[in-house]
C-alpha cells in the first residue's frame, strides 16, 4: 500500500482506494503522517471535533476506524508491534491500549520518503558533497504533487502538520538552491528564483539567493534592485529593516567583494572531509552467523527505520544468557548505517560484574565525537547536557550492550532527535514512550541445526542428523552454545556428533560440560547471577535444585516456605532477568508456566558456591 500526502490525497493498494468521505480523509491522513507511531484517541477526537465532540465519539471513531480496514484491507489487531507471525512488509491497521497505529512499510508513505532523502541530501552538503546534495535533495522535492493534503479539510492536529511540511519542504529547496549556487549554476536558476521571490517578498533567504545568483551572471544593477525592493516590502508589510545577512551581501556587492566570487567545490570538500571524528563508527565488526533471527531482525529494522518525531527510535532486546543479544543488535545496527551517517557509537554497559559509570560512557562518546578531554565537562549532568545538545540535531546510532536497568539506561539515552537506539539486555525492561521490544527465544530444532549445517556443512550434519538434533537439545537452542560445540567439531575432524553428545551427556552430572567451550555461557549466566540482591541469589540456587525443570508457583512455595503470592513475585523477577523462562498457556488451568532450561538450571546449581577458577 501507498500513501501519497505531498498534493492531493492518493491510496493505492491493488488499485486506487483514496477514501472520499471528510472525516475518514482527516483520520487517515493522520494516522499516515504518524504511521507506525501510536496516534492517540485524544488526538484524533481533537482532530475531527476539536472542543465539541458527540456523545457517542468513542462509537463513532471505532466505526471510522472499522470503514478504513474495510475499504482499504487492513489487517486489524491489539497491541502495538506486529505479531511474529505478522509479515512484516504488510499494512495494518492496529488497536493499542491509548489509540491506534497504521504500520506501513517506511517507504510506503511519500513523506516519510521525503524526510529521508531530505536528511541524507543534508548530511551530503554538510560532508562538502555537493553534487549529491543537490541530486538528492532535487529528489527530494519531486516528490511534492502540490501544497500538502490540498484537497483535505484539515482540522487543528493537521493543519499544524502541513505547515510543518510545508516549512520543511521550503528550508529543503533553500538547501537545494544553495547546492546549485555552490555549483555555478545561477544562470539556469534565475528563472526559478525570480519566482520564489516574488511568490514569497518578505522571505530573505530567497530574495538573497536571487541577488547573489544575478551578481555572478553579471547583472549587479538587477541584484541592488532587488535588494532595494526588498527593504521597501519588509518595511511595509513587517516594519522591519533587512537582515545582517541581507545587509553584508548589499554591501559586499556594492565594493564587489571577492568572498561573493565562486568557490571550487572541489576544496570545500576537501576541507570538510578532513576530521575522521565526524563520522565516528565504533560498532564491533560482524561476527556470527545468524540463524532463525530473521523475523526479529525485520522488526528491528522496520523500527529503526520509522519516521518519529516523538524522539529516538529505540529497540530494546533482550534473552536468555546464550540467546545471542549482543550479536543480532551488531548485525542490526550495521543493517542501518546508512539511515543513521553521523555516527554508530557502542558502549557496553556492563563492567566485569559491575554496572558501567554513566559518566564514563558519555565521555567516551564525546571522545568519539571529536571533542578534546579539556572540553569533556567534569560534571555528569554537563556531559550528559553536551551529549544530548548534539544528539538532538545529528542522525546518529546508539548501540548499548548489556544494559542492567532502565535507571542506567536513561542517563545516557538522548530525549530527542532524529536518532535510533539499540539496546541489548540482560533483562526486560519497560522504558517510556514508543519502545521497541524483541524477546530472543532459543532456537528450535530445525534452525538449530541450520546453524550447526552453516559451521560444519551438510554432509558431516548428514552423517547423523538425529545426533545433530540431539546436540541442538542438549544445546537448549542456545546460539552461543551451538557455537561454541560446532566450533568444537570443527576443530576436531575426527569426533563424530554422536561422540560429543554423549560427553555432554555423560559429564552433565559432574559439571565438567562447563569448562572451556562451554565456559561463554558459563560467564553469561554468572553475569545475570551476580547481579542480584544476595537473597534473588538464594531463590535461584534453590529452584536449580528442584528435580523438576518446571515451577509452579505453588511448588516454589512450598520449598520457600513463602505465600504463594510472593513465590510468583520472585519467579517472575527472576524471569525479567532472564534466568526463568514464562510459556502462557502452556496448562489450561493456569495462564502461564515457568520454567528452566536445563542448562541454565545445570549451571545454577554450581553456583552454590563461588565457582572455581578452571570454569571460567
Amino acid at each position: 500500500m501507498e500513501i501519497h500526502l505531498l498534493g492531493p490525497l492518493e491510496v493505492r493498494h491493488h488499485g486506487l482506494v483514496t477514501p472520499s468521505a471528510p472525516k475518514l480523509r482527516r483520520v487517515l491522513c493522520l494516522l499516515g503522517i504518524h504511521a507506525n507511531n501510536v496516534v492517540s484517541t485524544e488526538k484524533l477526537i481533537k482532530e475531527l471535533w476539536e472542543e465539541d465532540p458527540p456523545a457517542s465519539v468513542t462509537t463513532t471513531l471505532q466505526t471510522y476506524v472499522y470503514q478504513l480496514r474495510k475499504l482499504l484491507g487492513l489487517r486489524a489487531s491489539n497491541g502495538s508491534s506486529p505479531g511474529p507471525d505478522h509479515d512484516a512488509g504488510a499494512p495494518a491497521l492496529l488497536t493499542t491500549p491509548n489509540g491506534y497505529t497504521l504500520s506501513l512499510a517506511p517507504d510506503a508513505l511519500d513523506a516519510y520518503r521525503f524526510e529521508q532523502l531530505a536528511a541524507l541530501g543534508q548530511c551530503h552538503l554538510k560532508a562538502g558533497e555537493v553534487e549529491k546534495a543537490a541530486d538528492t535533495l532535487r529528489d527530494a522535492l519531486r516528490l511534492w504533487r502540490g501544497p500538502a493534503l490540498v484537497d483535505v479539510t484539515p482540522g487543528a492536529v493537521l493543519q499544524t502538520e502541513a505547515l510543518r511540511l510545508e516549512e520543511v519542504r521550503k528550508n529543503i529547496l533553500e538547501h537545494r538552491i544553495e547546492a546549485d549556487l555552490q555549483l555555478g549554476r545561477h544562470h539556469e536558476l534565475l528563472g526559478e528564483l525570480t519566482g520564489l521571490a516574488l511568490r514569497e517578498p518578505t522571505h530573505e533567504g530567497f530574495q538573497a539567493m536571487l541577488m547573489l545568483a544575478l551578481y555572478r551572471a553579471g547583472r549587479r544593477s538587477d541584484a541592488l534592485r532587488v535588494y532595494q525592493r526588498t527593504r521597501m516590502m519588509l518595511a511595509r508589510e513587517l516594519g522591519v529593516e533587512p537582515s545582517n545577512r541581507l545587509w553584508r551581501l548589499h554591501q559586499d556587492m556594492l565594493t564587489s567583494s571577492r568572498d561573493l566570487d565562486p568557490r571550487p567545490v572541489s576544496t570545500t570538500a576537501k576541507t570538510r572531509l578532513t576530521s575522521a571524528s565526524e563520522h565516528p563508527c565504533q560498532l564491533p565488526p560482524n561476527g556470527r552467523i545468524l540463524v532463525g533471527r530473521d523475523d526479529e531482525l525485520a522488526m528491528m529494522l522496520h523500527a529503526l527505520s520509522a519516521c518519529s518525531r516523538e524522539g529516538p527510535n529505540v529497540v530494546v532486546v533482550s534473552g536468555p544468557p546464550g540467546s545471542g543479544t549482543t550479536s543480532l543488535c551488531i548485525r542490526a545496527g550495521h543493517e542501518v548505517r546508512d539511515r543513521y551517517p553521523d555516527a554508530q557509537l557502542y558502549a557496553g554497559m556492563l563492567k566485569d560484574s559491575d554496572p558501567a559509570n554513566p559518566g564514563e560512557v558519555l565521555a567516551s562518546f564525546l571522545r568519539a565525537l571529536g571533542v578534546p578531554d579539556r572540553r569533556i565537562p567534569a560534571a555528569f549532568e554537563d556531559r550528559r547536557r553536551m551529549f544530548c545538545a548534539w544528539a538532538a540535531e545529528h542522525q546518529a546510532l546508539i548501540v548499548l550492550d548489556d544494559a542492567m536497568s532502565v535507571k542506567q539506561l536513561m542517563q545516557v539515552l538522548p530525549v530527542e532527535g532524529p536518532c535510533g537506539v539499540l539496546i541489548s539486555g540482560r533483562r526486560r525492561m519497560f522504558l517510556p514512550g514508543g519502545v521497541t521490544v524483541v524477546d530472543l527465544p532459543p532456537l528450535g530444532t530445525e534452525d538449530g541445526l541450520r546453524l550447526l549445517t552453516e559451521v560444519l556443512g551438510p554432509e558431516r550434519i548428514a552423517e547423523n542428523p538425529h545426533a545433530a538434533a540431539d546436540l541442538v537439545q542438549l544445546c537448549d537452542g542456545l546460539p552461543s552454545i551451538l557455537h561454541a560445540a560446532a566450533s568444537r567439531l570443527a576443530s576436531r575432524p575426527h569426533w563424530t556428533i554422536d561422540h560429543l553428545v554423549e560427553q555432554v551427556r555423560r559429564t552433565r552430572s559432574t559439571g565438567a560440560f562447563l569448562v572451556g567451550a562451554w565456559s561463554p555461557l558459563v560467564t553469561s549466566v554468572r553475569r545475570n547471577y551476580e547481579v542480584m540482591p544476595e537473597a534473588l541469589r538464594t531463590v535461584f540456587r534453590r529452584l536449580c535444585a528442584i528435580p523438576s525443570p518446571f515451577l509452579p508457583p505453588v511448588l516454589v512455595a512450598a520449598v520457600l516456605g513463602v505465600p504463594e503470592e510472593f513465590a510468583e513475585f520472585l519467579l517472575q523477577e527472576l524471569a525479567n532477568r532472564q534466568l526463568l523462562r514464562i510459556d502462557f498457556g502452556m496448562v489450561p488451568t493456569t495462564p502461564e508456566r515457568y520454567w528452566l532450561l536445563p542448562t541454565v538450571r545445570a549451571i545454577g546449581r554450581y553456583l552454590q558456591a563461588p565457582l572455581d577458577e578452571d570454569l571460567s
